[in-house]
């Protein structure tokens, strides 16, 4: 039986193993800069505190920075390849019901993709053009 698919969906699954998911983790300057200088975190306070380092998607970095940072000024923001981080990464429900990526495991330097600096402008963190 010959199964014809869509030109999209054929090259969506040729080329899907090139697919990569970043997930993203905020930091304030100063627990950025005692990382750097470790080369390794068990994450924020908040993060100690659960047992787990928490981590968003794209699509949920700019809530959880105005829920949990704007009181912060400046930020720092890390990529990390979720694949790069199983096994153990584990996607649980969170913030109004949706999966949010959990480290269960110290982060090590060697784990991050790209580091962004966040400014405050006008109240807000100015997020790179890679976030929506």
């Amino acid at each position: 039986m010959k199964v014809v698919i869509g030109r999209q969906l054929d090259l969506f699954l040729k080329f899907s193993h090139l697919a990569i998911m970043f997930i993203f983790k905020l930091f304030r300057i100063e627990e950025w800069q005692q990382f750097e200088a470790q080369g390794k975190t068990n994450g924020a306070p908040i993060d100690v505190m659960d047992g787990f380092i928490h981590f968003s998607k794209a699509s949920q970095v700019k809530e959880t920075a105005a829920k949990h940072f704007k009181d912060d000024k400046d930020l720092i923001l890390l990529s990390c390849n979720a694949d790069n981080l199983k096994p153990d990464l584990k996607w649980e429900i969170s913030r109004g019901g949706e999966l949010f990526p959990h480290l269960y495991r110290e982060l090590l330097l060697k784990d991050i993709e790209a580091r962004y600096d966040l400014p405050k402008i006008d109240g807000l963190h100015k997020f790179p053009d890679i976030i929506s």
